[in-house]
C-alpha cells in the first residue's frame, strides 16, 4: 500500500458530534484520508446512510461503560456488526477488562489525568490480544496549558509500554465535527510532540489501521461496514 492511505479510525457524526456523514466523508476526502471510521458512542447510531466517491466509510462503534462487568456484553452485541470496534477508555478495571477481550480492535481516550490506568500489565495483554491503543490527539489540539502538559506526558509514557510491549498503536482526531479533522501530514507532526517517529506515526495513520478493518472484513464480495459510494456535491463542511 502507498504511504497515502490513511485512515481516522474514531470519527463522531449525527446525533453524537455535530456534523453529517457526507460532511465528514468531504472533508476526510479532501484532506487526504483514503477512509474514516464512523465510531458513534452505542446510545447515538449515526444515520445508515452517506456517500463519497473514493473513500471508504468504515462502520464502527465506540463502547462507553461505567461498569467494566457490562463491557463483555456491548463487545458480544456489537463485533458482528461492526468493523472497528472501540472502548472508550477510564479506571484502570475498564481498560483492563478492554485489553483483555480480543474482540475488542481498539482502546481509546484513556484518562490524561494524574492516573490513566494503564501500565506494564496492560500493556502485555494488549499486545497478546493485539487491542491497538489510540492516541486522541484532541487532547494535544484542544488543551492548554497545565492540562495539555499532563496529556502530553502520559502520551509519551503510554508510548513507551507500547514500543516495550509491541502493541499496536494508531492517531486519530476523535472529532466530533468535520472542523475537528486535521489532514495527516499535521496528525503525524502533532505526534512528534510526545516522541513518535515519522515512520511510527505514518503507521500509526496507514497500515495498522487499514489491517483492523481488513482483519475483521466478512469474506463477501462487498465487505460488510465499507461502501465505495458515489458523492454529487463539490461542497466541503458548510
Amino acid at each position: 500500500m502507498s504511504r497515502s492511505d490513511y485512515y481516522d479510525l474514531n470519527v463522531h457524526v449525527l446525533p453524537d458530534g455535530s456534523s453529517s456523514v457526507n460532511q465528514m466523508l468531504s472533508v476526510a476526502n479532501h484532506l487526504g484520508y483514503s477512509g474514516i471510521g464512523i465510531t458513534n458512542h452505542i446510545d447515538k447510531e449515526p444515520p445508515s446512510d452517506g456517500s463519497h466517491e473514493g473513500i471508504e466509510l468504515v462502520q464502527g462503534v465506540e463502547i462507553e461503560v461505567r461498569n467494566s462487568s457490562k463491557l463483555h456484553g456491548f463487545v458480544g452485541k456489537f463485533r458482528k456488526k461492526v468493523d472497528v470496534l472501540v472502548v472508550h477508555g477510564g479506571s484502570e478495571s475498564i481498560n483492563r477488562s478492554a485489553v483483555e477481550n480480543p474482540n475488542v480492535d481498539v482502546l481509546t481516550n484513556l484518562p490524561t489525568g494524574r492516573d490513566n490506568g494503564f501500565n506494564h500489565v496492560l500493556a502485555k495483554s494488549a499486545h497478546d490480544n493485539e487491542v491497538a491503543i489510540a492516541f486522541n490527539l484532541d487532547a494535544i489540539i484542544n488543551q492548554r496549558g497545565g492540562r495539555r502538559v499532563h496529556a502530553l506526558g502520559h502520551f509519551r509514557k503510554n508510548l513507551q509500554l507500547a514500543r516495550k510491549y509491541n502493541v499496536p498503536t494508531i492517531l486519530t482526531s476523535n472529532a466530533m465535527s468535520c472542523y475537528d479533522m486535521r489532514a495527516p501530514r499535521e496528525m503525524i507532526a502533532l505526534a512528534g510532540l510526545f516522541g513518535m517517529e515519522e515512520d511510527e506515526a505514518n503507521a500509526a495513520l496507514s497500515t495498522i489501521p487499514e489491517g483492523i478493518i481488513k482483519r475483521n472484513r466478512r469474506n463477501t464480495s462487498t465487505p460488510q461496514g465499507v461502501r465505495i459510494i458515489q458523492y454529487n456535491s463539490q461542497e466541503l463542511c458548510q
